[in-house]
């Protein structure tokens, strides 16, 4: 059963923010010359069946083996997309970035199966519409989403062919590329040698070498400077390393490119809380520690067995944090930019729990295949590696027995993330922390409310990406501010952006199921907010939110916000009704303190339509009277 992240002594726990100490895992792991001794010979280390061993690939697939098959004939007869200099330029004109992604990813997502098909069949059926893929796509003159080429040294949003850019996509179709390389070659060979060396080529000159001259893509962080390192550094690198050890040729470029990724991978780890959780919410998880873990995974490999951080408890933690916040019926934990459904690989999160010797994140695994009624999605997006290993475990996966985590707690003292749950089937997951974190939403002492694993009170996460998204803009998008989370508006004013509007005094009571913080700092000036104490204390019978103030002068009236994505009515004084699948849940507060209304927000995102429906409801509890100091209190309880 789950542990406690911190050690039980069932004390009250109050926690401060602190820079941590870089641990350089993987360099303390091995030094340059260690992995130079340490590297198997070229391609020793791949676990999977040559091409030409039918037999092999005969065992691999097994069950699977049809599937693969009838995916990739699906794509037979796929029309290969251009990616038009229009639907680059539609980023810089509209903030549209799809539009380029959208015809990209469905090439590279046909050209995975198609590949893969061919490896399960080995007749030979497949290699025609393989051989189209590759070119077409070698023929692009950048990999990289539009969104991404600001990082150009043009700052703009065609992509530049005097300039490769390392970034998700371009890393992704490297490795691919690279994979279908390692099988296919001799193949190709025989059919023209052209198209093996056009494979090489692309591959050197838009990741290779790209990643030995430079040091500045800022995912690397090698001259980080204390600054947001994120999912883009173990998403990149893990790529990174699979195309140098696919394609790497010099044995000094090998290694050096190879030591490089461990430099760079230590700076993600360094950056990560030592409690594991992830500051970017559950649904970056797969591209976070997920993508670490096939980092991991590989370099463990690549050494046969000597560079290995697997058996660390901190990577435990950061693979246990998935499973802990799952709340079940499809839905998790989503602060930040993370959706509020659909999270969730189950064969990598199978893989990570075996590998860290984790129950609890095996059968968090079964319960998702066994939610989804079986349906172990093989083909991950782009990701040939991960596809590859989900295949390899496949049977076991399915033959797992499911277990979900119910703990009563689980507490994130570094992050300032803590879940509770309660006999009566509520989960609370509230968090303090501060305004610039990765993917950072200005959020700081909001919470969600979860009654018989469905959401009450939410988090609405994040729309369609867009220019605005990730600009100077993103404060202005609704989502991001603190008015449209479950939070108040203090003197009128909201919370800001920047790491020093923060939480301080954050507490968490084990024996008492409180979470409490101090959410006054998180506020800009004009909010003349000295101490915003808010607590949360769930019992079996409901939650109650305590809100303690004082202010040094009051301006205008203070307003509490609670966000739904059912309709709310007030049914009385006092009294919220919300429902709840067949039941109903009630927001109770004091009717003489507060004017209650009901505000419709109409979706026209797709995203957030797709998971909320066709609107959202802001509950706003306006004060009636101005207080220099005072304590509001709400409960929320089943009726």
């Amino acid at each position: 059963m789950q542990k406690a992240i911190t050690t039980l002594t069932l004390l009250l726990l109050t926690i401060t923010c602190f820079t941590q100490e870089p641990r350089n895992l993987l360099q303390q792991k091995a030094t340059h010359a260690q992995l130079d001794a340490w590297l198997l010979p070229r391609n020793k280390w791949i676990t999977y069946p040559a091409y030409a061993d039918r037999a092999g690939w005969d065992q691999l697939t097994g069950s699977v083996r049809n599937k693969l098959i009838s995916d990739g004939e699906a794509n037979l007869k796929y029309k290969w997309q251009p990616v038009l200099a229009t639907e680059y330029l539609a980023f810089e004109r509209d903030g549209n970035r799809m539009i380029q992604e959208t015809p990209r990813n469905a090439n590279i997502h046909a050209l995975l199966q198609l590949t893969l098909a061919e490896l399960a069949e080995g007749k030979g059926r497949f290699l025609d519409q393989i051989i189209n893929g590759v070119w077409q796509t070698c023929e692009m003159t950048g990999w990289a989403n539009s969104a991404h080429l600001i990082a150009q040294s043009t700052k703009r949003a065609l992509p530049d062919h005097r300039e490769q850019l390392i970034d998700l996509a371009s890393g992704d179709i490297g490795s691919l590329l690279s994979w279908i390389h390692y099988f296919f070659k001799d193949t190709f060979d025989k059919i023209d040698p052209v198209i093996a060396a056009k494979i090489r080529s692309n591959v050197e000159t838009r990741i290779l070498n790209p990643y030995l001259e430079r040091n500045d893509y800022w995912w690397q962080a090698l001259n980080n400077q204390n600054g947001i390192v994120n999912n883009w550094n173990a998403w990149c690198n893990s790529n990174v390393l699979a195309c140098f050890l696919l394609m790497e040729n010099d044995t000094a470029k090998l290694h050096a490119g190879v030591y490089k990724t461990m430099r760079s991978i230590d700076q993600f780890m360094n950056y990560v809380k030592s409690d594991g959780a992830c500051e970017e919410g559950p649904g970056y998880w797969t591209h976070a520690a997920g993508k670490l873990f096939d980092y991991l995974e590989m370099i463990n490999r690549a050494t046969g067995g000597k560079i290995n951080l697997l058996d660390n408890p901190m990577i435990k933690r950061m693979g246990e944090y998935i499973a802990y916040s799952y709340v079940g019926n499809g839905w998790m934990v989503n602060f930040a930019d993370a959706p509020a459904r659909g999270n969730g690989e189950p064969g990598l999160i199978y893989r990570y729990g075996k590998a860290v010797q984790s129950f609890d994140m095996t059968g968090f695994a079964a319960t998702l295949l066994a939610e989804r009624n079986g349906n172990n999605d093989l083909s991950v997006s782009r990701n040939f590696y991960r596809t590859m290993e989900n295949i390899s475990i496949d049977a076991a996966l399915k033959a797992t027995q499911p277990a979900l985590v119910s703990a009563p707690f689980t507490w994130y003292p570094q992050t300032q993330f803590c879940y509770m749950r309660n006999n009566s089937g509520y989960f609370l997951a509230a968090k303090a922390g501060f305004n610039n974190e990765s993917h950072n939403h200005n959020d700081v002492g909001t919470f969600s409310l979860y009654i018989d694993t469905l959401p009450v009170f939410i988090d609405v996460g994040v729309g369609t990406y867009t220019k605005r998204t990730f600009s100077s803009d993103r404060y202005s998008i609704w989502s991001m501010q603190s008015n449209y989370h479950n939070l108040p508006m203090i003197n009128g004013e909201a919370e800001h952006f920047g790491a020093e509007y923060k939480a301080t005094d954050v507490q968490f009571d084990a024996q008492k199921r409180s979470f409490s913080l101090d959410m006054a700092p998180a506020f800009v000036k004009e909010a003349e907010a000295k101490v915003w104490k808010r607590a949360y204390t769930l019992s079996d019978k409901g939650l109650l939110i305590t809100d303690k103030f004082e202010l040094n002068k009051t301006v205008a009236p203070n307003t509490i916000h609670f966000i739904t994505w059912k309709q709310p009515v007030i049914a009385g004084k006092g009294i919220i009704e919300i429902p709840n699948g067949p039941a109903m849940v009630q927001l109770t507060y004091s009717g003489d303190a507060f004017d209650a209304t009901i505000e419709p927000i109409e979706q026209t995102d797709q995203r957030l339509k797709s998971i909320w429906g066709q609107y959202l409801y802001r509950i706003v509890l306006k004060a009636r009277k101005l207080q220099q100091q005072g304590q509001y209190k709400f409960v929320i309880s089943k009726r």
